[in-house]
Protein backbone atom coordinates (compact mmCIF):
# COMPACT_ATOMS: atom_id res chain seq x y z
CA UNK A 1 0.00 0.00 0.00
CA UNK A 2 1.71 3.43 -0.87
CA UNK A 3 1.48 5.96 1.77
CA UNK A 4 1.73 9.75 1.97
CA UNK A 5 3.86 9.98 4.78
CA UNK A 6 6.66 7.50 6.39
CA UNK A 7 6.07 8.36 9.99
CA UNK A 8 3.65 10.42 11.74
CA UNK A 9 4.01 11.69 14.71
CA UNK A 10 2.91 13.26 17.80
CA UNK A 11 3.90 14.94 20.90
CA UNK A 12 4.67 18.44 22.81
CA UNK A 13 5.53 21.39 21.07
CA UNK A 14 8.74 23.26 22.62
CA UNK A 15 10.82 25.59 21.50
CA UNK A 16 14.31 24.39 22.86
CA UNK A 17 17.11 27.39 24.18
CA UNK A 18 20.52 25.43 24.78
CA UNK A 19 22.97 27.16 27.07
CA UNK A 20 25.95 26.08 28.43
CA UNK A 21 25.94 25.96 32.15
CA UNK A 22 28.07 24.89 35.32
CA UNK A 23 27.61 22.60 37.97
CA UNK A 24 27.63 25.29 40.32
CA UNK A 25 25.26 26.99 38.07
CA UNK A 26 22.77 24.24 38.63
CA UNK A 27 23.42 23.79 42.45
CA UNK A 28 22.84 27.53 43.16
CA UNK A 29 19.24 27.37 41.58
CA UNK A 30 18.53 24.42 42.99
CA UNK A 31 18.31 22.29 39.80
CA UNK A 32 18.53 18.44 39.30
CA UNK A 33 21.06 17.49 37.08
CA UNK A 34 20.60 14.81 34.00
CA UNK A 35 16.56 15.15 34.80
CA UNK A 36 13.30 16.57 32.60
CA UNK A 37 11.74 18.63 35.51
CA UNK A 38 8.52 20.63 34.73
CA UNK A 39 8.42 23.65 36.29
CA UNK A 40 6.04 27.07 35.97
CA UNK A 41 6.45 30.12 34.16
CA UNK A 42 7.19 32.54 36.62
CA UNK A 43 10.17 30.03 37.31
CA UNK A 44 11.46 29.60 34.19
CA UNK A 45 11.38 32.99 33.36
CA UNK A 46 14.08 33.59 36.41
CA UNK A 47 16.08 30.92 35.41
CA UNK A 48 16.22 32.65 31.84
CA UNK A 49 17.43 35.82 33.79
CA UNK A 50 19.78 34.45 35.32
CA UNK A 51 21.22 32.47 32.25
CA UNK A 52 21.13 36.28 30.52
CA UNK A 53 18.34 35.26 28.02
CA UNK A 54 20.97 34.51 25.24
CA UNK A 55 20.59 30.88 24.20
CA UNK A 56 23.79 29.00 22.57
CA UNK A 57 20.90 27.57 19.92
CA UNK A 58 17.71 28.24 19.48
CA UNK A 59 15.22 25.38 17.58
CA UNK A 60 11.43 23.72 17.57
CA UNK A 61 11.82 21.15 19.83
CA UNK A 62 9.97 18.40 21.98
CA UNK A 63 11.44 14.74 21.98
CA UNK A 64 9.26 13.56 19.37
CA UNK A 65 9.73 16.97 17.19
CA UNK A 66 13.33 16.22 17.48
CA UNK A 67 12.52 13.02 16.16
CA UNK A 68 10.27 14.03 13.03
CA UNK A 69 12.43 16.39 11.89
CA UNK A 70 15.27 14.02 11.48
CA UNK A 71 12.95 11.73 9.51
CA UNK A 72 12.51 14.62 7.31
CA UNK A 73 16.24 15.59 7.24
CA UNK A 74 17.12 11.86 6.31
CA UNK A 75 14.62 11.52 3.40
CA UNK A 76 11.68 10.58 4.73
CA UNK A 77 7.89 12.38 4.54
CA UNK A 78 6.88 13.28 7.82
CA UNK A 79 3.70 14.71 9.79
CA UNK A 80 3.54 16.01 13.32
CA UNK A 81 0.80 17.06 15.69
CA UNK A 82 0.87 19.26 18.30
CA UNK A 83 0.07 22.33 20.27
CA UNK A 84 0.97 26.23 19.63
CA UNK A 85 -0.07 29.35 20.69
CA UNK A 86 -0.38 32.16 18.39
CA UNK A 87 2.55 34.44 20.03
CA UNK A 88 5.94 34.86 18.42
CA UNK A 89 7.42 32.00 19.70
CA UNK A 90 4.44 30.17 18.00
CA UNK A 91 5.59 31.47 14.44
CA UNK A 92 8.71 30.25 15.00
CA UNK A 93 8.41 27.02 15.72
CA UNK A 94 5.36 26.72 13.08
CA UNK A 95 8.51 28.04 10.27
CA UNK A 96 11.22 26.29 11.64
CA UNK A 97 9.14 23.07 10.84
CA UNK A 98 8.03 24.02 7.54
CA UNK A 99 11.91 25.10 6.47
CA UNK A 100 12.47 21.20 7.63
CA UNK A 101 10.17 19.75 5.49
CA UNK A 102 7.86 18.63 8.07
CA UNK A 103 3.75 18.86 7.36
CA UNK A 104 1.32 19.33 10.68
CA UNK A 105 -1.31 19.85 11.74
CA UNK A 106 -0.64 23.54 12.26
CA UNK A 107 -1.18 24.05 8.45
CA UNK A 108 -5.35 23.67 9.16
CA UNK A 109 -5.69 23.78 12.92
CA UNK A 110 -6.47 27.71 14.25
CA UNK A 111 -3.79 28.92 16.74
CA UNK A 112 -4.73 29.35 20.03
CA UNK A 113 -4.68 32.38 22.98
CA UNK A 114 -1.38 31.86 25.58
CA UNK A 115 1.88 30.95 25.64
CA UNK A 116 3.73 28.29 23.25
CA UNK A 117 5.98 26.40 25.40
CA UNK A 118 9.34 26.39 26.41
CA UNK A 119 12.68 24.03 26.82
CA UNK A 120 15.92 25.59 28.86
CA UNK A 121 18.33 22.86 28.02
CA UNK A 122 21.65 23.45 29.95
CA UNK A 123 24.30 21.55 29.46
CA UNK A 124 27.04 21.20 31.44
CA UNK A 125 30.67 20.15 31.06
CA UNK A 126 30.54 16.65 30.79
CA UNK A 127 28.14 16.64 27.64
CA UNK A 128 25.26 16.00 30.58
CA UNK A 129 21.80 17.82 29.53
CA UNK A 130 19.59 18.94 32.76
CA UNK A 131 16.01 20.42 31.14
CA UNK A 132 13.42 22.56 33.32
CA UNK A 133 10.77 22.90 30.65
CA UNK A 134 7.51 25.17 31.23
CA UNK A 135 4.75 23.17 28.97
CA UNK A 136 2.31 26.53 28.17
CA UNK A 137 -0.49 25.58 25.84
CA UNK A 138 1.09 22.13 24.44
CA UNK A 139 -0.13 21.11 28.15
CA UNK A 140 -3.87 21.21 26.88
CA UNK A 141 -2.59 19.20 23.61
CA UNK A 142 -5.35 16.78 22.98
CA UNK A 143 -7.52 14.98 20.53
CA UNK A 144 -8.27 17.51 18.82
CA UNK A 145 -4.70 17.66 17.21
CA UNK A 146 -5.09 14.03 16.36
CA UNK A 147 -4.61 14.15 12.52
CA UNK A 148 -6.68 10.89 11.92
CA UNK A 149 -6.34 10.98 7.97
CA UNK A 150 -2.62 11.77 8.16
CA UNK A 151 -2.32 8.63 10.27
CA UNK A 152 -3.89 6.38 8.21
CA UNK A 153 -2.06 7.29 5.49
CA UNK A 154 1.52 6.98 7.30
CA UNK A 155 3.64 3.57 8.09
CA UNK A 156 4.34 4.16 11.41
CA UNK A 157 2.32 5.95 14.08
CA UNK A 158 5.08 7.67 16.75
CA UNK A 159 4.13 9.13 19.82
CA UNK A 160 6.64 10.72 23.07
CA UNK A 161 6.13 9.67 26.30
CA UNK A 162 6.30 12.79 27.73
CA UNK A 163 2.72 13.05 26.65
CA UNK A 164 1.90 10.86 29.61
CA UNK A 165 2.22 13.79 32.12
CA UNK A 166 -0.88 15.81 30.31
CA UNK A 167 -4.01 13.67 31.16
CA UNK A 168 -5.33 15.52 27.59
CA UNK A 169 -2.12 14.68 25.97
CA UNK A 170 -2.19 10.76 27.44
CA UNK A 171 -5.71 10.69 25.34
CA UNK A 172 -4.46 11.77 22.30
CA UNK A 173 -1.68 9.94 22.40
CA UNK A 174 -4.22 6.93 23.02
CA UNK A 175 -6.62 8.23 20.21
CA UNK A 176 -3.86 8.01 17.61
CA UNK A 177 -2.70 4.42 18.45
CA UNK A 178 -6.04 3.37 18.39
CA UNK A 179 -6.59 4.97 14.98
CA UNK A 180 -3.48 3.50 13.73
CA UNK A 181 -4.66 0.13 14.92
CA UNK A 182 -7.47 0.05 13.15
CA UNK A 183 -6.01 0.95 9.72
CA UNK A 184 -3.16 -1.27 10.33
CA UNK A 185 -0.35 1.27 10.68
CA UNK A 186 2.45 0.15 12.53
CA UNK A 187 3.07 2.19 16.31
CA UNK A 188 5.82 3.32 18.13
CA UNK A 189 6.83 4.82 21.33
CA UNK A 190 9.47 6.15 23.40
CA UNK A 191 9.36 6.07 26.98
CA UNK A 192 11.54 9.70 26.35
CA UNK A 193 12.75 10.20 30.04
CA UNK A 194 12.95 7.71 33.33
CA UNK A 195 10.89 10.08 35.30
CA UNK A 196 8.01 9.09 33.23
CA UNK A 197 8.29 5.70 33.85
CA UNK A 198 8.88 6.17 37.77
CA UNK A 199 5.95 8.23 38.06
CA UNK A 200 3.60 7.58 35.18
CA UNK A 201 4.10 4.13 34.43
CA UNK A 202 0.27 3.13 34.48
CA UNK A 203 -0.43 6.22 31.83
CA UNK A 204 2.31 4.43 29.57
CA UNK A 205 0.90 0.96 29.84
CA UNK A 206 -2.65 2.69 28.94
CA UNK A 207 -0.62 4.27 26.14
CA UNK A 208 1.04 1.09 24.96
CA UNK A 209 -2.59 -0.91 25.32
CA UNK A 210 -3.38 -4.04 25.56
CA UNK A 211 -1.48 -5.50 22.10
CA UNK A 212 1.67 -3.66 22.78
CA UNK A 213 3.25 -1.67 20.52
CA UNK A 214 5.19 -2.52 17.13
CA UNK A 215 8.42 -0.69 18.32
CA UNK A 216 9.34 0.56 21.79
CA UNK A 217 12.63 2.93 22.45
CA UNK A 218 14.26 3.50 25.92
CA UNK A 219 17.19 3.58 27.61
CA UNK A 220 18.85 1.36 29.98
CA UNK A 221 17.09 2.77 32.82
CA UNK A 222 14.13 3.24 31.47
CA UNK A 223 13.83 -0.56 30.32
CA UNK A 224 14.90 -1.77 34.15
CA UNK A 225 12.55 0.94 36.05
CA UNK A 226 9.48 0.21 33.55
CA UNK A 227 10.22 -3.87 34.51
CA UNK A 228 10.56 -3.97 37.26
CA UNK A 229 14.43 -5.49 36.96
CA UNK A 230 17.26 -5.59 38.56
CA UNK A 231 19.41 -6.39 35.48
CA UNK A 232 19.69 -5.31 31.92
CA UNK A 233 19.00 -8.84 30.27
CA UNK A 234 15.99 -9.67 32.76
CA UNK A 235 14.64 -6.33 31.51
CA UNK A 236 15.14 -7.06 27.93
CA UNK A 237 12.88 -10.23 28.54
CA UNK A 238 10.38 -9.01 29.87
CA UNK A 239 9.69 -5.73 27.32
CA UNK A 240 8.83 -8.83 24.91
CA UNK A 241 5.29 -8.46 26.24
CA UNK A 242 5.67 -4.62 25.88
CA UNK A 243 6.36 -4.49 22.25
CA UNK A 244 6.90 -7.06 19.17
CA UNK A 245 10.29 -5.38 18.77
CA UNK A 246 12.54 -2.57 20.48
CA UNK A 247 15.51 -1.20 21.10
CA UNK A 248 17.22 -0.13 24.27
CA UNK A 249 19.86 2.54 23.92
CA UNK A 250 23.12 1.98 26.38
CA UNK A 251 24.75 5.36 25.93
CA UNK A 252 28.92 4.86 25.51
CA UNK A 253 28.17 0.94 25.10
CA UNK A 254 25.63 1.16 21.90
CA UNK A 255 22.86 -0.54 21.83
CA UNK A 256 20.67 -3.73 21.87
CA UNK A 257 17.91 -4.61 19.09
CA UNK A 258 15.20 -6.77 19.33
CA UNK A 259 14.01 -7.38 15.82
CA UNK A 260 11.38 -9.71 16.80
CA UNK A 261 12.91 -12.70 16.56
CA UNK A 262 16.84 -12.24 17.59
CA UNK A 263 18.77 -9.87 19.89
CA UNK A 264 21.21 -7.29 17.74
CA UNK A 265 23.85 -5.78 19.31
CA UNK A 266 25.20 -2.58 17.87
CA UNK A 267 28.64 -1.25 18.47
CA UNK A 268 29.01 2.17 19.84
CA UNK A 269 30.65 5.12 17.56
CA UNK A 270 33.31 6.02 19.48
CA UNK A 271 33.34 10.13 19.77
CA UNK A 272 33.89 13.05 22.29
CA UNK A 273 30.45 14.01 23.99
CA UNK A 274 29.91 17.86 24.27
CA UNK A 275 26.04 17.76 24.32
CA UNK A 276 23.90 14.80 24.97
CA UNK A 277 20.42 16.34 23.97
CA UNK A 278 18.45 14.89 21.38
CA UNK A 279 20.78 11.77 21.14
CA UNK A 280 17.70 9.44 21.85
CA UNK A 281 15.52 11.56 19.51
CA UNK A 282 17.86 11.86 16.81
CA UNK A 283 18.31 7.58 16.96
CA UNK A 284 14.87 7.03 17.01
CA UNK A 285 14.36 9.43 13.33
CA UNK A 286 17.10 7.93 11.76
CA UNK A 287 16.02 3.94 12.99
CA UNK A 288 12.51 4.70 11.77
CA UNK A 289 13.93 6.35 8.35
CA UNK A 290 15.84 3.30 7.52
CA UNK A 291 12.82 0.81 8.23
CA UNK A 292 11.22 2.65 6.32
CA UNK A 293 13.07 2.90 3.17
CA UNK A 294 13.55 -1.24 3.59
CA UNK A 295 16.58 -1.58 5.82
CA UNK A 296 16.55 -4.51 8.51
CA UNK A 297 16.69 -3.79 11.90
CA UNK A 298 20.67 -4.16 11.92
CA UNK A 299 21.56 -1.57 9.42
CA UNK A 300 18.96 0.82 11.38
CA UNK A 301 20.94 0.13 14.37
CA UNK A 302 24.12 1.04 12.76
CA UNK A 303 22.64 4.25 10.99
CA UNK A 304 21.30 5.08 14.21
CA UNK A 305 24.46 4.86 16.02
CA UNK A 306 26.31 6.54 14.09
CA UNK A 307 23.71 9.39 13.18
CA UNK A 308 23.58 9.57 17.54
CA UNK A 309 27.30 10.08 17.75
CA UNK A 310 27.64 12.81 15.56
CA UNK A 311 25.00 14.81 17.86
CA UNK A 312 26.42 14.19 20.86
CA UNK A 313 29.48 15.68 19.93
CA UNK A 314 28.11 19.11 18.93
CA UNK A 315 25.57 21.21 20.38
CA UNK A 316 21.97 21.03 19.75
CA UNK A 317 19.78 18.11 18.80
CA UNK A 318 19.81 18.23 14.96
CA UNK A 319 22.02 17.58 12.60
CA UNK A 320 22.41 19.44 8.75
CA UNK A 321 20.52 17.70 5.86
CA UNK A 322 24.67 17.59 4.09
CA UNK A 323 25.39 15.39 7.54
CA UNK A 324 22.49 13.03 7.45
CA UNK A 325 23.01 12.15 3.78
CA UNK A 326 27.01 11.61 4.56
CA UNK A 327 25.92 9.57 7.13
CA UNK A 328 23.17 7.36 4.77
CA UNK A 329 26.33 7.09 2.28
CA UNK A 330 28.77 6.20 4.69
CA UNK A 331 26.17 3.45 5.88
CA UNK A 332 24.28 2.23 3.12
CA UNK A 333 26.51 3.31 0.19
CA UNK A 334 24.72 4.27 -2.53
CA UNK A 335 21.94 2.78 -2.36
Amino acid sequence: MTTKYDVYAIGNALVDMEFEVSDEFLAKYKIDKGLMTLVDEDRQNELLDALGGNPKKQQCGGSAANTIIAVAQFGAKSFYSCKIASDPIGNFYFQDLQDNGVDSNLETHNRHSGTTGKCLVMITTDAERTMNTFLGITASIGTDEVDATAIKNSKYMYMEGYLVASPSGKLAAIKAREVAEAAGVKTALTFSDVNMVKFFKAGLQEMIGPSGVDLLFCNESEAIHYTDSSDILTAREALKKVAKTFVITLGENGAMIWDGVTFIDIEPYAVKAVDSNGAGDMYAGAFMYALTHNHVHASAGKLASLAASKVVSQFGPRLKFSETQEIKKQIFGDK
